[in-house]
């Protein structure tokens, strides 16, 4: 079995490796850039750990894997854009570093460089493993529509929320499990058991992501504390906040949402004190926890010994800050 580790090392080489064409080099260098600033690469990683659960040989599980990190990084490009995102990862965004017109052909070619990857997959497994990616691509493309569409919405629910980060964020990890189960040699049961998994697992991430923006020590989460407050996003705090106010707390809740000219500071304190009184940590804590358990609920019925699960309940577990 491989470990985390030696997983990220194979995937970083075969990202090194891609070929390219490079009749136009300021097309392809924004590329090598964004796939060259480092991340956990956590989705490809566990694309091939999903392989590793059902075969020792997981050298035709590489490219699908890596053709999931191309991805993911092209829809990096665009949210950038889309977002006026200065940073990422510690570096200047492809768009700050080149022009935003660059940084959106060179984001398209990433979609198409994704899928030369899979193109590489078995070829007994091509077409499926194929529409599985693309799937999720399509399905990607519109949890960023709704994201989109509710930062301008007055009232989003909490099922039309989850349903956002469900496909904006848990897809893709779903999808990459699944991927990779399907390659290892897994049969259609599992594999669909460890897509369930990827999607509580998805959505859990995403709702710890807003809990620590709001409760989380900056130090140890590397973001500053209520930066999702300050830019108005609809998080799952806010909207269950929302929900749940009445009467003066609603109306400091709206008030503090739709004028800009707030200090940062003072609404920060105001609005995480409104949550407070609303017991919105505990609320959004045990959501996390529900969609947790349910992950891990999931991966034990994959019909594989446990010791073989050890290394994807770790990554897992260090995913969403649990102990396993």
């Amino acid at each position: 079995m491989y470990n985390q580790s030696e997983l990220k090392e194979i995937i970083d080489r075969a990202l090194i490796s891609l070929s390219y064409n490079t009749e136009a080099s300021k097309l392809i260098d924004p590329v090598k850039y964004i796939l060259s600033v480092g991340g956990k690469r956590l989705r490809p990683v566990m694309t091939m750990m999903a392989c590793n659960l059902f075969s020792d040989k997981i050298d035709s599980v590489i490219m699908p894997a890596a053709g999931i990190e191309v991805f993911h990084n092209f829809t990096l490009v665009h949210d950038d854009i889309m977002d006026q995102a200065p940073l990422r990862r510690g570096l200047p965004t492809v768009y700050k570093k080149w022009s935003t017109n660059q940084a959106i052909l060179s984001g398209d070619v990433m979609a198409f460089i994704a899928t030369e990857c899979f193109l590489q997959s078995p070829p007994e497994l091509l077409l499926k493993v194929f529409r599985i990616f693309n799937n999720a691509a399509v399905d990607v493309c519109i949890g960023q529509q709704l994201d989109m569409d509710y930062e301008n919405a007055a009232i989003v629910n909490q099922n039309e929320y989850l349903r956002m980060i469900e496909l904006k964020t848990a897809v893709l990890l779903a999808a990459a499990v699944k991927i990779g189960a399907l390659i290892g040699g897994s049969d259609d049961k599992d594999a669909d058991l460890l897509y369930e998994f990827g999607i509580n697992l998805g959505i859990a991430f995403q709702i710890q992501d807003d809990f620590l923006d709001v409760w989380g020590d900056s130090k140890v989460f590397g973001k500053t504390s209520g930066s999702d407050i300050v830019a108005n996003k609809k998080t799952f705090p806010l909207i269950k906040a929302m929900e749940k106010a009445t009467g003066k707390q609603l109306k400091e809740l709206q008030e503090l949402f739709s004028v800009k000219e707030h200090d940062p500071e003072f609404k920060i304190e105001r609005v995480i004190g409104l949550y407070n009184e609303l017991y919105i940590k505990e609320e959004t804590e045990n959501l996390a926890n529900e969609y947790i358990n349910n992950a891990f609920l999931l991966l034990r019925r994959v019909s594989i010994d446990n010791s073989r699960k050890k290394e994807l309940t770790n990554i897992a577990s260090s995913l969403i800050g649990r102990d396993r």
